[in-house]
């Protein structure tokens, strides 16, 4: 292993939000239609930006880890969320498909190359796409890494992440039937795309709340109750890729595949307590890439919004402008 950093050093503030010079509804294949925008400034160096979940969209709040004067800023919503339609549609929704969009985001742009920013299941999306098109990607900068193997979604719906927090598992199956609880991924899409709406709201919001629960190291785990529309189509899409394993060709397909990108400069930043995608993961991975750096945020957990994570990915967007 090479290039480990354990401390964070000093606090980077976000910038400020920077308003889209350019948004359209994008036609792609099999009728889906996504939200595109960008921001910052035009001549720079271009970075395109991969949500989470699957099915949790891009926001504004995105755009403020990229200096606007120095980054040409890319986002998007995938097949389904945010903007893009048909709403929290699995219908033609595979990561076989959201590749081949985001080459036709790429095409549609102009865009020979570039870099490529992903946490979560948008880092699982970055190094399958970095694996199906090497030639296109300058750089990566990954956060809270995901690799969608059965033992990520074990550890997170089959008991593991429940050791920490038994009491918001509790809350997460006390409405599926004992006799379901063995896989609670189809006991959840049982009711997710059943017939009945309300009960579709219910569940989801149920799902999306047992991960927000652990994303943050200092949440309560209590919020406000999640929108509708939003929670419907984050947990439908999650759960629809989750239960197909992600599309993939095998369990462990990114590690097996990590020669293509071996050369790719990459920056992955990890926090210490992540409840979600543990840390493990991130630095088996820095292990098998020669060309990858992993920082260790010591006090933080998942999100996107910890501050560690925070100062740490800005610090490393700054580097590469």
């Amino acid at each position: 292993m090479r290039n480990t950093d354990s401390q964070i050093g000093t606090e980077r503030q976000l910038y400020p939000v920077t308003q889209p010079y350019f948004y359209q509804m994008l036609e792609v294949s099999d009728g889906h239609t996504l939200y595109v925008e960008q921001c910052g400034n035009p001549d720079g160096i271009p970075v395109v930006v991969f949500h989470g979940g699957p099915g949790g969209g891009c926001s504004p709040g995105m755009r403020r880890f990229f200096h606007p004067d120095m980054y040409r800023i890319i986002l998007f919503d995938q097949r389904g969320c945010g903007r893009s339609t048909p709403h929290a549609s699995v219908e033609n929704n595979t990561t076989h498909h959201l590749i081949d969009d985001i080459e036709c985001i790429r095409k549609k742009l102009g865009v020979d190359r570039w870099i490529v920013f992903g946490g979560s299941w948008g880092a699982t999306l970055a190094l399958l796409y970095a694996q199906a098109h090497p030639s296109y990607v300058t750089h990566m900068v990954l956060r809270g890494v995901f690799t969608m193997t059965q033992a990520e979604l074990d550890w997170f719906y089959a008991g593991g992440a429940a050791r920490f927090f038994p009491d918001k598992w509790e809350h997460f199956i006390k409405d599926i039937p004992v006799s379901e609880r063995h896989d609670l991924i189809a006991a959840y899409a049982k009711r997710l795309f059943g017939d009945d709406a309300d009960e579709q709201i219910r569940f989801a919001r149920a799902w999306t709340t047992w991960e927000g629960a652990l994303a943050s190291l200092e949440s309560s785990g209590v919020g406000g109750m999640m929108p509708a529309a939003y929670a419907r189509a984050f947990a439908r899409i999650e759960n629809h890729y989750f239960t197909n394993k992600g599309f993939l060709e095998v369990d462990g397909q990114i590690m097996r595949d990590m020669h293509i990108i071996q050369d790719i400069p990459a920056t992955i930043v990890q926090g210490r307590y992540d409840m979600v995608c543990p840390p493990e993961t991130a630095i088996k991975l820095h292990k098998s890439w020669p060309a990858s750096r992993l920082i260790i945020a010591p006090k933080a957990g998942h999100s996107l919004s910890e501050p560690e994570i925070t100062s740490a990915l800005i610090s490393i967007m700054d580097e590469l402008s």
